[in-house]
């Protein structure tokens, strides 16, 4: 790990005539971002000008960036498996996030929900069931006054506030009951997402996890669509893929930061979407 000194002298030759130099000075700032992280906790500010530091941080980022890209690409290319792509989302603000918080965050409600939920219900009870321990002993609630916060985007944000907007609620509710093995799925529908406890094609019914766990019938649905002057798609009455969700999120994420007037961080996460939707980098 370079000290202060070293990387001072590192960072003053960024703006060398030679761009070689310039380029060997960008990559070692790059690999050297671990080193640099625990730099800047420690007495960076006594050591670096203003313009240094910001310089440092511009690296770090940029070699995170490039990180997270390689990363959705080889999670697309893998199993898809759902808490890691709302890891990976959430780690484009929360960098030194782990997987395995979120992991045992959604085990720990799992657990706590285990010990008084009866599997042996009525679908219909199961749901009223888990609705109370969700909503009322969980506290998970909708985030009506911050529609379009950046936090609703961030799982681990959802998880530790119990706020969230329409699908990271439904992906919550969706986690901890599939484990405790209810049948539920998400439904991409427009400008809605909700959710579907499937057994089969005649007694599958919906869910609102954004209003409560409102339940709903396939007619509520259709009544819905036609409100919305919407052809009726069976892909609006059935369960999404895992990619689907994230990408959804990520649609969300890039509106959050468009309403924040940060356009960078906008095109970024276009090009993130983009990694996993090869029709949206066109």
């Amino acid at each position: 790990m370079l000290n202060p000194n070293e990387l001072k002298a590192l960072i003053s030759l960024r703006d060398d005539d030679d761009p070689e130099i310039r380029l060997h000075v960008e990559q070692k700032i790059r690999e050297l971002k671990q080193s640099a992280r625990l730099l800047m906790e420690t007495d960076w500010r006594s050591v670096l000008q203003a313009d240094e530091q910001q310089y440092i941080e511009e690296m770090m980022h940029q070699a995170h960036f490039e990180e997270l890209l390689n990363a959705f690409r080889k999670w697309q290319n893998e199993d898809c498996d759902l808490i890691t792509g709302l890891w990976l989302i959430a780690r484009y603000e929360y960098p030194d996030l782990q997987l395995a918080t979120l992991q045992n965050t959604i085990q720990q409600l799992y657990v706590e929900a285990w010990l008084s939920f009866k599997s042996d219900m009525h679908p219909i009870d199961q749901v009223r069931e888990f609705n109370h321990i969700f909503f009322t002993r969980f506290r998970f609630t909708s985030n009506t006054t911050n529609f379009t916060a950046v936090s609703n985007s961030m799982f681990n944000q959802v998880l530790e506030t119990r706020k969230g907007n329409p699908i990271s609620l439904c992906v919550a509710y969706m986690l901890i009951a599939r484990k405790l093995g209810m049948p539920i799925y998400g439904v991409n529908m427009p400008n809605l997402f909700i959710l579907m406890y499937r057994l089969d094609e005649n007694s599958s019914f919906y869910i609102n996890a954004f209003n409560r766990g409102r339940i709903y019938s396939r007619k509520d649905i259709e009544s819905y669509l036609h409100q919305l002057q919407l052809p009726l798609r069976p892909s609006f009455y059935e369960p999404c893929e895992n990619i689907d969700i994230v990408r959804r999120m990520l649609r969300n994420l890039i509106v959050s930061f468009d309403k924040l007037g940060k356009a960078a961080k906008v095109e970024e996460v276009k090009q993130l979407l983009a990694a996993i939707s090869p029709e949206e980098s066109q």
